[in-house]
């Protein structure tokens, strides 16, 4: 049978994906009981979160001396003509590509505006939805890379949450022997680990041509959920690299600086908005998220719920079977999907059109995926069911039905904005997932294993809870045979570790 020779091979090279013991797989002892706080319990849900996040902020502080050696990397770089690229897979290639849209948004100076390049596993299209297995192949970085045009006077800062992404270490590799200038390997899991469980990142760490730059910070607030604290403290890290290329001593300050924000920053009006979002998904309802200056971040934040919660993506409107996703976005200035994703990234979309991918990456592909104002027509919604979050002059609105909040961010500089409101952006979406019961004390039981890290973590995630509810340990091997079998059963709204775990429980 075709489900036991898959669950045969990922066995077969299981070790190379085992990464139960990296410090950013691990439970954070602080949200234990987060999805009973996010049941119950909201504002202390709330402020659970934000210590997680002031505690990952506060760590980062201890790295100022290398992220200003990166910054000063950049301004070399700059100044001799060439060019900064970003990479990353899936939370981290957002970051990368967020980063490249506020450089040339006003991040940078115009005249260094077009000279960053953002790019992730898969191209634009999969800032929508993941291709799955696309990051196990680091060929796929070194391919992506050469396309763009990367040459001998260029730097790559090659972004990897864990340390051990196989397409980011491909185009890491690559970098190394195509420019004479260094590539940065930021990572956010200890040397001794990382070198223990992953033969791959051992090569890295091991490479005098790669230079890199440790941001470990702890586990994430929900166990595995690298979209939180690790793209936050990497995103902000990379950022004042770009932006204080010319001043890296500024960096301590601005980290700083953010900190301050962020923490002063009354988090408290999260609630009602978690509750009241909540309540309309439990009602049979979906949100229209439409925002002006903020696409960027709206967009990161609502598209990583699908994979991390396994709720349906983003729906393609060439594809007009596909079951609605709970919330999608809409550009309400852009008058068709054209234009809206060329205002959302600043530049023409960048897609893939390999024969082995066009399918899923292409640009008709992702043009189906209309973000347009179009989408208020397609999503028929109501004004009741729009989540507005604009630009104003003291900061940005949140609007959703007759619930208004200023989110106070008057003077802070456009990085700074976007990190603020990814951090509150990530709270809320976290604990409307834990209302509608899509995770267990703070491990993702709707985790999708769409690729072989996330299959390693599903089969963890059981065996922690079979082992909770039993005292017993559950063999690797057979959990992983388990859960294949029951992949090829699983229901549209069936949770996969749930599903796994009652098998593995006799009757």
């Amino acid at each position: 049978m075709k489900t036991a020779a898959d669950a045969e091979e990922f066995l077969s090279m299981a070790d190379q994906f085992r990464l139960g013991e990296l410090v950013t797989e691990q439970p954070h002892p602080l949200t234990r009981k987060l999805s009973e706080l996010a049941q119950n319990d909201l504002s202390q849900a709330i402020a659970t979160l934000k210590e997680v996040d002031r505690l990952a902020l506060e760590q980062l502080a201890g790295y100022a001396d290398g992220i200003a050696a990166l910054a000063a990397a950049v301004g070399e770089t700059f100044a001799a003509g060439g060019r900064v690229y970003l990479c990353g897979c899936g939370a981290t290639g957002r970051l990368s590509l967020s980063l490249e849209t506020l450089s040339r948004e006003g991040m940078l100076p115009p005249e260094l505006a077009g000279r960053v390049t953002g790019f992730m596993a898969g191209g634009d299209a999969a800032l929508i939805r993941s291709l799955e297995g696309f990051e196990d192949f680091p060929g796929y970085g070194e391919r992506q890379l050469r396309e763009l045009g990367f040459g001998e006077n260029d730097l790559l800062l090659a972004i990897t949450e864990g340390g051990e992404t196989p397409f980011v270490i491909g185009a890491c590799e690559a970098a190394a022997v195509i420019s004479k200038r260094a590539p940065w390997f930021l990572y956010c899991n200890p040397d001794t680990v990382l070198a223990r469980v992953a033969e791959r990142s051992r090569r890295v760490l091991g490479n005098p041509g790669i230079r890199k730059l440790n941001l470990t910070v702890g586990p994430m607030a929900l166990a595995g959920s690298t979209r939180m604290q690790a793209s936050t403290v990497q995103m902000l890290a990379a950022g004042l690299a770009l932006e204080h290329h010319a001043a890296p001593e500024k960096i301590q300050a601005a980290l700083a600086e953010f900190t301050a924000l962020a923490m002063g920053t009354d988090w408290g009006f999260i609630e009602t908005f978690t509750a009241a979002e909540a309540d309309r998904y439990t009602n049979g309802e979906q949100v229209l998220y439409e925002t002006d200056a903020y696409g960027i971040t709206v967009l990161t934040d609502t598209t990583e719920r699908a994979p991390t919660f396994s709720q349906p993506a983003f729906e393609n409107t060439h594809l007009p079977a596909q079951p609605p996703s709970l919330c999608y976005l809409c550009l309400p200035q852009a008058a068709d999907s054209a234009a809206a994703w060329e205002l959302l990234l600043r530049r023409q979309p960048r897609c893939l059109e390999w024969a082995e991918c066009r399918a899923v990456a292409g640009l008709e592909t992702l043009l189906g995926f209309d973000i347009s104002k179009a989408a208020r027509l397609h999503r028929a919604s109501e004004m009741f069911n729009r989540f507005r979050l604009l630009a104003a002059p003291e900061g940005i609105t949140f609007q959703l039905g007759s619930l208004g909040h200023m989110l106070p961010t008057a003077g802070a500089p456009l990085l700074f904005r976007h990190l603020l409101l990814k951090l509150v952006l990530n709270t809320h979406s976290t604990l409307v997932m834990g209302r509608l019961g899509r995770y267990e004390g703070n491990l993702m039981t709707w985790v999708k294993p769409s690729n072989n890290k996330l299959i390693d973590r599903a089969v963890r995630y059981i065996r922690e809870l079979h082992r909770l509810r039993t005292g017993r340990e559950a063999d690797y091997a057979a959990t992983a045979r388990t859960l294949y079998k029951v992949r090829e059963t699983l229901g549209p709204d069936e949770a996969i570790v749930l599903k796994t775990l009652d098998a593995l429980q006799p009757a």
